[in-house]
């Protein structure tokens, strides 16, 4: 119950994270580089103080990890540069896509076995992804799409990456603050191209400090108590929850094929994480 909780307020978060970036890159409102240094440097500063905050007498500084921020650092910012130039259902079909494929292999190559009710259960989720956002696909741009295929294999990494984690909180903002230096990358896109709206840099703010910062920590969270395959899947949930809140932020009623979506998504999901509880062990199962 306590994963499961983690990974709906998880989700939730990416979901809102969707959402804010769709209105401050869609809209023009703040440039890419500009959006993408404000939010790591927001959301390293939010869990500076959410570590002293949660653990006042720890003389430890955050922890983390060179690699995962690596991987932190290039997703956020090929997501955001990505983002500009491909259509909401088209970035997030590569994204998804992407993520999966890395997650999977990663499985694999653990020498990790399967059973086929997991695969089973993988594919209904993907064919509801699929089937909601395929209406919003148009033909993408070739740096749009590089792009948001390296968002989704960093996104892929992080996630695996974060299985390890003994302290989400910790890590978590040591992953944040060892992107800072590399933010140094993004200041001659800020130079040639830079322009930002009041609008924009607050939506920046609130993407970093709470669905990036907030949101990857109950992520971390979440992933003690997940498998890869079962962390790839739910997170297909997502663009779900954006649609949601795309509704309820435009007021427009529940349309037919978001409903289907999510009942196909939420079916595999159900289906994934009962086919690994009937998973007998083998000596090549055990976690590297």
């Amino acid at each position: 119950m306590r994963t499961a909780v983690f990974s709906l307020l998880a989700l939730i978060g990416f979901a809102a994270n969707s959402v804010i970036c769709r209105l401050a890159l869609g809209r023009q409102l703040i440039d890419a580089a500009l959006f993408t240094s404000v939010r790591l440097l927001s959301g390293a500063l939010a869990l500076v103080l959410l570590h002293r905050l949660l653990a006042p007498n720890e003389t430890r500084r955050p922890a983390g990890s060179w690699r995962a921020a690596l991987m932190l650092f290039a997703y956020a910012a090929s997501f955001s540069f990505a983002y500009v130039t491909l259509a909401a259902g088209t970035g997030a079909l590569i994204l998804f896509t992407a993520v999966q494929a890395t997650m999977i292999l990663a499985v694999l190559f653990r020498r990790h076995r399967l059973q086929s009710l997991e695969w089973t259960g993988l594919a209904v989720a993907f064919a509801g992804f699929l089937y909601l956002v395929l209406p919003g696909v148009s033909a993408p741009t070739y740096s749009g799409s590089i792009l948001m295929t390296v968002a989704g294999v960093a996104w892929g990494c992080y996630t695996l990456l974060g299985q390890q984690t003994k302290n989400p909180v910790a890590d978590t903002a040591g992953n944040f603050i060892r992107t800072v230096p590399m933010l140094v990358v993004l200041l001659p896109f800020m130079f040639v191209a830079g322009h930002c709206s009041t609008p924009g840099f607050m939506l920046a703010v609130l993407s970093g400090a709470v669905t990036s910062g907030v949101g990857y920590t109950i992520w971390y969270i979440a992933l003690r108590g997940l498998t890869a395959l079962q962390a790839a899947t739910i997170q297909l949930f997502a663009p779900v929850l954006a649609a949601f809140g795309g509704i309820l932020l435009l007021g427009e009623s529940l349309p037919l094929r978001l409903a289907i979506a999510g009942t196909l998504v939420l079916g595999g999901i159900a289906i994934v994480v009962r086919g690994r509880k009937t998973l007998v062990p083998s000596p090549t199962d055990a976690a590297p």
